[in-house]
């Protein structure tokens, strides 16, 4: 059966937005990914026909830039993307990198760069893990140290940084206070373009998502304005990470369903086309009982997800319940994909093939923003 895809939070204005996501992502983003996958990155000119369009920092407020709208407009967003396994463009990462300069910037921070990133001029990205460092964020080595004329200066990696190799905007969380661990973390604003002894690896080369750009990024002595600091106030930047979790585990728990949904589309529609032994695949009695194992489980997931993004937009998701519709959603996926690809048999593990590329894509959402293993900490703490 097909699934229902109405959505609790959704209204007429919402739904004429998916109209238009869906067509943004049929014109302008499907027929480019197979090269985009070829090349690592979709490139800037994607990033500005969005902007163009008004599919960037959807939520953010028109006073900056952005289209005024809230959660839900990305939600539509990173649903029809997911759907499809286009993974390109990271607009989760930019969304998120919009959010701390929304609740934590100076207006003059707000002013400067969210109406750039709301156009695509500016890609963003957050530049916080480094190698040997993984999820321990107090125990990171970049520093930034006054210069003698008050400005700051850089020096460190990091690593495994999405939209790093297109990042016009990079958010570096680096020690501003080596001796102090929490209180110690700032968070510095980097322009790239032009930025002395900034530099970017190759893109690096995923098992999956292979059309989003990730990179090491390197700072070797990068000079910043003394106005640089997130906020205007050096130390607070393990506090301003923490602040904005929320947001970030529920995007990634809104893509693990979405995707979910297109891989049990695909298999379904594959499972009653596909014939074995005389008869669809669909009217054997294994994969229709999988088939309705599968749908059982999103239809159950997409109520707790839709729950939360309610919440969310009502002001009131605490980060436990977020991280449980990570853990939840990103785990489920992993199973929900893996036996959605077994009804294909040998063509589920072709790259060519839709449920191919959303199984290899599935695996990292149980380890970006948080692994599940840190999910199951958070909750655990808030018992």
């Amino acid at each position: 059966m097909p699934l229902d895809l109405s959505r609790s939070w959704s209204d007429a204005d919402l739904d004429t937005w998916r109209d238009s996501v869906r067509r943004f992502v049929a014109d302008e983003v499907e027929p480019g990914d197979a090269q985009a996958r070829e090349d690592g990155h979709v490139g800037h000119a994607l990033w500005r026909r969005a902007g163009e369009l008004g599919m960037l920092c959807t939520d953010i407020p028109d006073t900056w830039g952005g289209m005024g709208g809230d959660f839900r407009h990305e939600a539509v967003f990173v649903e029809e993307m997911s759907r499809r396994a286009l993974s390109g463009m990271n607009t989760s990462v930019h969304s998120i990198v919009a959010h701390y300069l929304l609740n934590h910037g100076t207006d003059e921070q707000k002013a400067r760069y969210l109406p750039r990133m709301a156009s695509g001029e500016l890609v963003g990205a957050i530049a916080m893990s480094e190698p040997g460092t993984g999820s321990d964020l107090q125990s990171i080595r970049t520093q930034a140290r006054r210069t003698a004329d008050g400005r700051w200066r850089i020096d460190g990696a990091k690593t495994f940084i999405s939209n790093g190799y297109l990042a016009g905007l990079v958010l570096v969380v680096c020690k501003t206070d080596p001796e102090q661990r929490a209180k110690g973390t700032s968070i510095l604003l980097v322009e790239t373009e032009g930025a002395k002894g900034y530099s970017v690896g190759k893109v690096l080369r995923k098992i999956g998502m292979k059309a989003q750009d990730t990179s090491e990024l390197f700072f070797d002595g990068v000079e910043v304005h003394a106005d640089s600091v997130l906020g205007g106030v050096e130390g607070k930047g393990f506090f301003q990470l923490m602040s904005d979790l929320p947001y970030e585990r529920l995007l990634i728990a809104v893509l693990a369903a979405a995707g979910m949904e297109g891989a049990y589309e695909a298999a379904l529609a594959y499972a009653r086309e596909r014939k074995v032994f005389g008869q669809p695949i669909a009217e054997m009695q294994n994969a229709r009982f999988k088939l309705a194992e599968v749908a059982t489980q999103i239809m159950v997931g997409r109520a707790f997800v839709d729950q939360c993004i309610e919440k969310y937009v009502a002001g009131n998701l605490d980060t436990a319940t977020a991280s449980m519709a990570k853990l939840w959603a990103s785990e489920t996926q992993g199973r929900v994909v893996d036996e959605c690809l077994q009804l294909f048999g040998g063509y589920g593990y072709m790259e060519e093939y839709l449920i191919g590329r959303m199984y290899v894509d599935a695996r990292v959402q149980r380890i970006y923003g948080g692994t599940s293993e840190i999910m199951k900490e958070v909750i655990a703490r808030s018992l």
